[in-house]
C-alpha cells in the first residue's frame, strides 16, 4: 500500500505542476489576446491618420498647382484685354480718318482741299492704329502646365505596411556576467518580414532599415518556460543603436537572468528574439533575527543599536560617570537590560547578529557600510557552534572579524582567538569582505581606496556564517554580489599585511 501512495504522490505533484502550467499558459494567451486588441487598435489608428496627412498632402499640392494656373491664366488675361482695348480705339480712330478723307476728296474748293488733305496726312502720321503692333502679346498655349501623375499613383498603388525586422539571435558565448553588470550582444538578421505580394512598400525608401534595438530582462530562479511568465516583470531598455548593451547596477539575488531581444526599423517592432538564460551565481544573505542581540533593531538590510532603557547602555548618556573607568566603552554584562528572548539569541555584551545563510564551500563576497552616528561595529564569518551566546567577535578560534571604533579614539584592528592586530589605515566608509572557503581565504577590503586592509590565511573545517557585532549606530549590507574583479589584484599578489598567527 505505501507503494501505492508514493506513486499516487507522484501522480499529485505531476498534476499539480501541469495545472500551474496550464494556469500560467492561460494567463499568457489572455494577456496575448488583450494585446492584440490593443496592438490591432493601435496600428488602424495609425494607419488612418497617415492616410489622412497624405490626403492633406494631396489636397495642399493640388490647392498649389491649381493656383499656379489661375496665376499665368490671370496674366494672360489681362494682357489680351489690354491689347483688345487699345485695339478697338485703333479701329475708331481710324474708321473716323477714313470717313474723313473720302469726305476731302469731294472738296471742289483747292486750298481747302489742299488744307483738308495736309491734316489727313498729319493724323495719319499719329494714329494709334500704325502704331499698335498687330500680333497677340501672349499666347493661348499652357502646355507648360501639363501633369502626369502616373508615376505617383502608381507608388500610391504599391503603398504597403513597413517591413517588419527578423527577431535578431542573442549570442550566448559572448554574453558576459562581470562586476553585477550584464553585457548582451546578438546578431541582427539581415531579412524582414513583409506580408502581402512583397511589395514592401517603404523599404526603397529606407523604411525598413533597423534604426535601434529593444531589450528586455528580468530574473528567476528558472532556465525553463523561458515564455510563460507575464509582461509585466520585463524590465525595458530602449533606444540601443549597437548589438550589444550593458545592463549595470544590478543585484544577483536569483540564479538567472532572463534577456531577450527585438528590432524596430522606422515604424515597426519585430517580434522578440528566443529569451536565453543568463546564470548570475552571487552570495545571498539576510540577518538571522532569530540571532540578533536584544537591543539589536533589525530592518531589511539594517541592524541598528536601540538600548533597552538603560542610562549606562549610551555613552552619550553616561557623562562623567564613565570617565575614570579603564574598560572599554562596550558595557558591561551587568548593565544589559535585554532579557532571554531565546536559545540562539546573543546576550551580554555581544551585541551580535549572524547571517542566515551558511557558507561551506566556494567564493563569497558582500558589502558593509556603517551608518551615520556609528561607534563601533565588527564584520567577519563564524562557525556558528563556536559562539556562545555572550561571546564577542575575534575573541575564540572559530570567529574572525574586522573591529572599526571611532569611540574616544579611531581604531582599527583584525580580530581573531582573542588576539587583535591594529591596522594603520583611515577608518573605510565602504568595506568588502571576501571569502574563499576552499583556499582559507578571508580578506577585508577599503573598496572606495581599493586597499587591501587584512587577510587571514586558515583551514576552515566547519560551515561558516556572516556575522556581525554593532554597538551604538549601525551598518547596512549590500548581498547579491559577484566577486568583483579588483579582487583578482589582492589575489594574484603577495599579502602586505602579516597575517595573524593561527
Amino acid at each position: 500500500m505505501d507503494t501505492q501512495k508514493e506513486a499516487l504522490r507522484r501522480i499529485i505533484s505531476t498534476l499539480a505542476n501541469k495545472n500551474e502550467e496550464l494556469q500560467t499558459f492561460l494567463e499568457t494567451v489572455d494577456t496575448t489576446l488583450t494585446g492584440l486588441q490593443e496592438e490591432s487598435w493601435k496600428v488602424t489608428s495609425e494607419l488612418e491618420a497617415e492616410l489622412e496627412r497624405l490626403s492633406s498632402a494631396l489636397e495642399e499640392k493640388g490647392v498649389e498647382l491649381r493656383g499656379a494656373i489661375k496665376e499665368e491664366k490671370q496674366r494672360k488675361e489681362a494682357e489680351l484685354q489690354k491689347q483688345l482695348s487699345e485695339g478697338k480705339f485703333a479701329l475708331l480712330s481710324c474708321e473716323e480718318l477714313l470717313e474723313f478723307a473720302n469726305q476731302t476728296l469731294n472738296i471742289t474748293n483747292e486750298e481747302e482741299f489742299l488744307k483738308a488733305a495736309k491734316q489727313i496726312k498729319e493724323r495719319v502720321t499719329m494714329a494709334p492704329a500704325f502704331r499698335l503692333t498687330t500680333r497677340p502679346a501672349v499666347s493661348e498655349n499652357m502646355s507648360q502646365f501639363t501633369v502626369d501623375f502616373s508615376v505617383e499613383r502608381a507608388g500610391l498603388q504599391r503603398l504597403h505596411f513597413l517591413p517588419v525586422p527578423r527577431a535578431p539571435e542573442i549570442d550566448a558565448s559572448s554574453c558576459v556576467v562581470r562586476d553585477n553588470a550584464v553585457t548582451v550582444a546578438w546578431q541582427p538578421s539581415s531579412e524582414v518580414i513583409v506580408d502581402g505580394d512583397g511589395g514592401g512598400g517603404g523599404g526603397s525608401g529606407g523604411g525598413g532599415r533597423i534604426e535601434r534595438y529593444e531589450l528586455e530582462y528580468r530574473k528567476t530562479n528558472k532556465d525553463s518556460s523561458l515564455r510563460a511568465a507575464g509582461e509585466a516583470c520585463w524590465e525595458k531598455i530602449h533606444d540601443i543603436r549597437e548589438t550589444q548593451v550593458t545592463v549595470t547596477g544590478l543585484k544577483f539575488d536569483s540564479r538567472f537572468v532572463v534577456v531577450r531581444v527585438r528590432a524596430r526599423n522606422k515604424a515597426a517592432a519585430g517580434e522578440f528574439s528566443e529569451p536565453v538564460a543568463i546564470e548570475t551565481i552571487a552570495y545571498n544573505f539576510g540577518f538571522d533575527a532569530a540571532t540578533a542581540h536584544p537591543e539589536l533593531k533589525v530592518q531589511g538590510d539594517t541592524v541598528t543599536w536601540e538600548p533597552q532603557g538603560v542610562k549606562g547602555h549610551d555613552p552619550r548618556l553616561k557623562g562623567k560617570e564613565n570617565k575614570s573607568s579603564s574598560r572599554s566603552a562596550t558595557p558591561s554584562p551587568n548593565k544589559t537590560a535585554g532579557s532571554r528572548a531565546g536559545r540562539d539569541r546573543f546576550a551580554g555584551e555581544s551585541y551580535t547578529v549572524l547571517g542566515d545563510q551558511e557558507m561551506s564551500g566556494g567564493c563569497h563576497y558582500w558589502e558593509l557600510r556603517p551608518l551615520a552616528d556609528w561607534k563601533s561595529f565588527s564584520v567577519g564569518v563564524a562557525y556558528r557552534a563556536s559562539l556562545g551566546r555572550f561571546d564577542q567577535l575575534g575573541k575564540n578560534a572559530g570567529s574572525w572579524c574586522l573591529h572599526a571604533s571611532q569611540w574616544l579614539q579611531s581604531s582599527l584592528a583584525a580580530k581573531h582567538n582573542n588576539r587583535a592586530k591594529a591596522l594603520d589605515w583611515p577608518l573605510p566608509q565602504r568595506i568588502g569582505i571576501y571569502c574563499n572557503y576552499d583556499n582559507g581565504d578571508l580578506s577585508f577590503i577599503d573598496v572606495d581606496r581599493l586597499r587591501l586592509l587584512h587577510s587571514f590565511k586558515t583551514k576552515f573545517s566547519q560551515t561558516l556564517v556572516p556575522a556581525f557585532t554593532v554597538w551604538c549606530g549601525g551598518i547596512s549590507v549590500t548581498t547579491g554580489l559577484q566577486v568583483p574583479s579588483f579582487m583578482g589584484k589582492f589575489l594574484s599578489t603577495n599579502r602586505s599585511l602579516s597575517n595573524l598567527s593561527q
